[in-house]
């Protein structure tokens, strides 16, 4: 497969009036997010909190400007596209144009998690469900330029949206030279999530996040317990960013004598920022939340989350949490656990760390559907 440079893209864009970014990140779409993170002007790139939130912000632009603005995501999250796309911009609606560049994660034929691997498949049959005209972005800068033409062509023509699907390896490396959320903590992700899960008791259930929190989770619990696979001890979500209090205040209700821990990260939290009220509101005495917040999309290129612009634990305090703390020291962590165990919740303890991960970090030996059973048989004994 040949590259695209992604200067080339925006370049390209820029040539047929299209200069205005809003999306979430993507690992397939870190060097050109990169890009645009470097380059383009103040007001011209929002990241947004959620998929569905960057197409609001599209259609604002759009409505003020007449101009056909990008929107960037991982496939992972069309979910979050279908309302808006369906009920605002669609054709039958209020016929708004945005061209979407969607990260085509678990492209059929290539080897991805199972997770991506069921939502690649499906891919086309979500865009074809929405009505939705889609191409296959040309991995040579000549005939991508063709394509951004006819798309943009057809997006002025009939006013609607025009997805863009980007294949894996498609753009040519492009390493982010600011830093928008730059380390201040000391501790590593990682290391705080040894902390944490050493402080927990033997018959208490934890869910942790989507990515590398749940894989960094895993790892510990091998050298735990010196097993290569699910231990039963934690779910760990993989996909549904954003659900990972949910499913665990769902558990807490469900196993009221156990103690749940909901792993959580900035931007999960940042995501679906609703499911905090939920939780404030409808808490239960056993569900504790523990968010580690090194405010970036550390998995997709580390691009902010804003999570160090404002405050989790004071919004979970306005949302009906009865008490938060904020700890970043291996010694804040270890009394912030104590004072977790012993009160009661809800309660959320967000945990400061920085960026980044072991270069050879792995992944659970077992399938999500082994780590399901065996946690539910854990969580009812």
């Amino acid at each position: 497969m040949s590259t695209v440079s992604p200067k080339a893209l925006y370049g390209c864009l820029q040539n047929h009036g299209i200069d205005t970014y809003y999306g979430v990140p993507d690992s397939l779409l870190k060097d050109l997010c990169a890009y645009i993170t470097d380059t383009a002007p103040e007001g011209k790139h929002i990241i947004a909190a959620n998929e569905g939130t960057a197409c609001g912000l599209a259609s604002g632009y759009h409505l003020g400007t007449g101009k056909i603005p990008v929107v960037y995501l991982q496939n992972s999250g069309l979910g979050n596209v279908l309302n808006p796309v369906m009920s605002l911009m669609h054709q039958r609606v209020y016929s708004i144009p945005m061209l979407m560049m969607v990260g085509w994660r678990g492209e059929p034929g290539k080897k991805d998690e199972p997770q991506h691997n069921f939502m690649g498949e499906c891919m086309a049959d979500v865009f074809d469900s929405m009505r939705m005209k889609y191409a296959v972005m040309p991995d040579n800068i000549e005939d991508v330029e063709l394509c951004i033409k006819e798309a943009v062509d057809y997006m002025n023509k009939e006013k609607t949206p025009f997805g863009l699907f980007i294949q894996k390896g498609v753009f040519e490396k492009y390493k982010l030279m600011t830093d928008p959320c730059p380390d201040m903590h000391p501790l590593s992700r990682e290391e705080a999530i040894k902390l944490v899960a050493s402080e927990l008791a033997e018959d208490n259930l934890c869910v942790s996040t989507t990515g590398m929190p749940s894989r960094e989770l895993y790892e510990y619990r091998v050298s735990q317990y010196g097993v290569e696979g699910a231990t039963g001890r934690d779910f760990m979500c993989v996909g549904n960013m954003g659900h990972c209090s949910s499913i665990a205040l769902g558990l807490a209700h469900a196993q009221p004598n156990k103690q749940v821990i909901c792993l959580d990260g900035d931007g999960s939290v940042v995501m679906h920022m609703g499911a905090l009220v939920t939780s404030g509101v409808k808490g239960a005495a056993n569900f504790k939340h523990v968010v580690l917040n090194n405010a970036a999309h550390d998995s997709v290129g580390g691009q902010p989350t804003y999570a160090y612009d404002f405050s989790i634990p004071g919004i979970a305090a306005a949302a009906g949490y009865k008490a938060t703390r904020t700890v970043s020291t291996p010694e804040e962590i270890q009394e912030g656990m104590k004072w977790l165990n012993s009160t009661e919740g809800p309660l959320l303890l967000e945990v400061r760390t920085k960026k980044g991960a072991r270069s050879d970090l792995g992944r659970p030996k077992s399938t999500p559907i082994e780590n399901k059973d065996m946690f539910m048989k854990y969580a009812m004994q």
